[in-house]
């Protein structure tokens, strides 16, 4: 979709900025109103995508998660991490417990998460301050809990084709599952992110070898 000159691109998106008006309606909203599942926002973590239906495709993935409970997380999927980040997405994760209870054809929709950990791909960006040794064991842990738990993903906003908008149908999202995968264009967007966020993959991927492999079940969303 092309902008024309009658229209105004905003934050990637075509539109127009915020008016004043809706500035300050804004800011008294924020003051008074309860976002309590926004607010419940537990984890940020950070990888890649591919489309189930174009493996070669992949989209950098912001997500911001939540607990329902032991066995269900909740995620927006957004393209960065920055305020004015477009909402692309979302996923939900559950344990093995869940994942071995759905029907074979839905558990096609579900990949695990094991690749992402094992390789360093997943990682979880540290808040500025925050002493690097400290936030490697943090992060550890918690790579420990997500190793084991299926995730079923779909975008709605293919920012990687340079939409304006969402458009279309939403798009099944899967898991790269060996090296390899996803073509010389994911190494350069992993050499990327890797170097705005100022981490390593290949020193994340070493800190996770102590990391159980999980079983992985049968049934689930393989390229």
């Amino acid at each position: 979709m092309s902008t024309t000159s009658a229209e105004l691109e905003t934050n990637g998106a075509t539109g127009a900025p915020l008016a004043t008006k809706s500035k300050v309606l804004e800011t008294g909203a924020s003051m008074v109103q309860n976002f309590a599942p926004v607010s419940a926002v537990c984890a940020h973590l950070n990888a890649f995508h591919v489309y189930a239906d174009e493996p070669g495709r992949c989209v950098e993935a912001n997500h911001y998660c939540t607990h329902l409970n032991e066995d269900v997380r909740q995620c927006l999927i957004y393209d960065t991490p920055a305020s004015n980040a477009r909402l692309i997405g979302v996923e939900y994760m559950i344990s093995p417990a869940l994942y071995r209870t759905l029907d074979p054809s839905e558990r096609k929709l579900w990949h695990s998460h094991v690749y992402e950990v094992k390789s360093g791909m997943l990682i979880m960006p540290s808040p500025a301050g925050m002493p690097n040794a400290a936030w490697e064991l943090a992060e550890t842990k918690e790579m420990e809990d997500v190793v084991g738990l299926y995730g079923k993903t779909y975008h709605f906003w293919q920012v990687d084709r340079g939409d304006k908008l969402p458009l279309g149908e939403p798009v099944l999202m899967g898991s790269l599952t060996e090296d390899g995968q996803g073509g010389e264009g994911l190494k350069e967007m992993w050499r990327e992110r890797d170097e705005r966020f100022g981490v390593s993959s290949e020193g994340k991927k070493g800190k996770r070898e102590g990391i159980e492999v999980p079983e992985v079940h049968d049934g689930e969303w393989d390229r």
